[in-house]
């Protein structure tokens, strides 16, 4: 583990955080730094509103270089959606304006509509949203009175299932991939059964691995921060926890020397099991886990993809292979 100029060692993991109301991802991040000490090399794994509360995975140290593959993971959501009226940020912190009757609906027809927005549909983001639209930050102009033509984009939605059903009041669990806006569902849900909706609470259960379930809040941080200065690190996920669904493999000591010095080598069997280019988790006899590597049908060979320095055994290292 490194240490710079005035700061504590940095150390190499994920918190799987619960982000509380009414409070920014970024200044969530900043929170946790002071708890921590740690200075540097300090992110999160997906921007969250401050209505939303939930899952919000902290990245440290060479963590932050698999935020991607947070980002990229499958996500679940429970919203609260009102319908009857519509909001300029599609949420409760927005002016509510009445449009259209919800007395007809049905379980069943709001069934019919979310269908239809189950799969890869095409998404335009709220103006009130983070995306940059020529180097400019949507929520700034919105905030500035400006309402700009947004691009639709395209998003994963794998399900989406009415729990409550209560008018006007309707709550459901989604689950999705990437980039998905859950004010922009219930908008565009609204829309669709000519009422109008917005999302009134949001909550994060599931992100790219990690579970509501298990997650910590700044109370038990800081708690655990009071009893010893490492206390804190008992929350710590190691580098690979959301590497699991990835097949692994036990490499020898000049398989790990080729490695380290970026360089391509051999594993005997396992390269006639590997698709092109599909990535595994590498590890050392000891169970150290090394680093990502795919492999190169071309040259019959593993190459590094990324490369950790780590000084501790995995929990999530398998039994070795030949090298």
């Amino acid at each position: 583990m490194a240490k710079g100029r005035n700061s504590a060692p940095t150390i190499n993991g994920f918190i799987n955080f619960y982000k509380p109301i009414d409070m920014s991802s970024m200044d969530a991040v900043r929170r946790i730094k002071r708890i921590t000490g740690q200075r540097n090399k300090v992110g999160h794994g997906g921007t969250m509103d401050p209505l939303a509360q939930g899952v919000l995975p902290i990245c440290l140290g060479q963590a932050t270089r698999l935020m991607d593959y947070v980002i990229n993971g499958s996500k679940r959501y429970e919203t609260d959606i009102e319908l009857g009226a519509t909001t300029s940020t599609y949420d409760s912190e927005g002016e509510v304006v009445p449009q259209g009757a919800f007395d007809h609906l049905t379980r069943e027809l709001i069934q019919a509509a979310l269908d239809g927005f189950i799969g890869t549909i095409e998404q335009r983001p709220p103006m009130y949203s983070a995306v940059k639209v020529q180097g400019q930050r949507l929520y700034k102009l919105a905030r500035a009175g400006l309402e700009i033509e947004r691009e639709a984009r395209r998003v994963e939605i794998h399900s989406i299932d009415i729990i409550e059903f209560n008018p006007p009041k309707l709550v459901l669990d989604v689950k999705c991939g990437r980039g998905v806006y859950i004010r922009s569902l219930a908008h565009d849900l609204g829309q669709v059964l000519g009422c109008g909706g917005y999302v009134t609470k949001l909550v994060r259960h599931y992100c790219g691995g990690f579970d509501a379930a298990d997650s910590v809040g700044f109370e038990e941080l800081e708690a655990s921060v009071s009893e010893t200065a490492t206390g804190w690190q008992q929350y710590l996920y190691p580098l690979d926890h959301i590497l699991r669904g990835l097949q692994s493999v036990t490499i020898g000591a000049d398989a790990q020397r080729n490695l380290q010095h970026g360089q391509r080598f051999n594993i005997g069997s396992i390269t006639s099991d590997a698709g092109f280019l599909e990535q595994h988790r590498a590890y050392s006899s000891d169970g150290t886990f090394l680093a990502l590597i795919a492999f190169d049908p071309p040259t019959n060979s593993w190459y590094p993809v990324k490369v950790f320095q780590s000084d501790s055994v995995s929990p999530y290292a398998l039994s070795p292979c030949n090298d």
